[in-house]
């Protein structure tokens, strides 16, 4: 049976495709902040029929991501999916801005530095399970960094710290499509759904437009098919992020910038 990591999964996107991943036969391993929510959702994962188990982490510490790839690895030297879906949306309206456990911004912290931290975490097993799949939840809204100034210390808003979280995850994805070419090692990103009805969603002061089932459907492609590698879908159909994110010069700096970030 395919094994699938699942980060944010006890609530909104994530749970819908732990569910529909379950009853797939995939074993899930379900990553959660709570550990009390984390355990109910492999109850009822388990209640499925399916075998599932959990991983607790806070995302907003670099330390617990990459101790959370530390333990995957250790239990499941398989695995076939990775999909990085926890995340932090726009905040409250009138929020200020907010840091993480390491003292980075927030939404780039765990939207952006986590990510990169927990794949590279599981890179080693990835590849020796080839074929296997990394699926990053993007957003079509994209702002590209400023790299004077990447956590946004000066003129923050919610939503722009939100969008460039979400350009370097996109950036990020197409260097690594490249970087892991031939590997056997796939890896795409998505726009979900435009503003699903989660709190995420309902926290930033907006009304759903959409629902969860509608993202999962793109999450669920990506997971369980073969459609290349280096993409960016919009739902789930083929798309293009924004023009920077391909800018190779781009990727450089980013690079060295996320490095900066994740040595700090």
């Amino acid at each position: 049976m395919p094994t699938v990591l699942i980060t944010g999964a006890t609530s909104g996107l994530g749970r819908y495709v732990a569910f529909e991943l379950v009853r797939s036969g995939y074993v899930v391993l379900a990553h959660g902040r709570d550990r009390s929510r984390t355990q109910q959702l492999v109850a009822e994962l388990g209640a499925e029929g399916g075998e599932a188990h959990g991983f607790v982490a806070d995302l907003a510490s670099l330390e617990e991501a990459r101790r959370l790839g530390a333990e995957v690895a250790a239990a499941h030297p398989r695995l076939d999916v990775l999909v990085n879906n926890a995340g932090v949306g726009f905040g409250s309206p009138g929020s200020g801005r907010e840091v993480s456990l390491d003292g980075h911004e927030l939404r780039l912290a765990v939207n952006y530095l986590a990510p990169v931290a927990l794949t590279r975490a599981l890179l080693p097993v990835l590849r020796a399970s080839a074929p296997s799949r990394i699926v990053n939840v993007g957003s079509a809204g994209q702002e590209p960094l400023d790299f004077d100034d990447p956590e946004l210390a000066r003129g923050y808003s919610g939503r722009s710290a939100y969008w460039r979280s979400k350009f370097a995850l996109a950036a990020h994805t197409f260097a690594l499509a490249e970087e892991l070419a031939d590997t056997g090692v796939s890896v795409n990103v998505l726009h979900p759904a435009t503003y699903m009805d989660t709190a995420m969603v309902r926290e930033g002061g907006v009304e759903p437009w959409s629902s969860v089932a509608d993202g999962a459907a793109a999450v669920l492609a990506l997971a369980t098919t073969e459609l290349g590698t280096g993409g960016y879908f919009d739902g789930t159909s083929p798309s293009r992020a924004h023009t920077a994110a391909y800018d190779r010069e781009i990727w450089k700096r980013l690079t060295t910038t996320t490095e900066q970030l994740l040595a700090g």
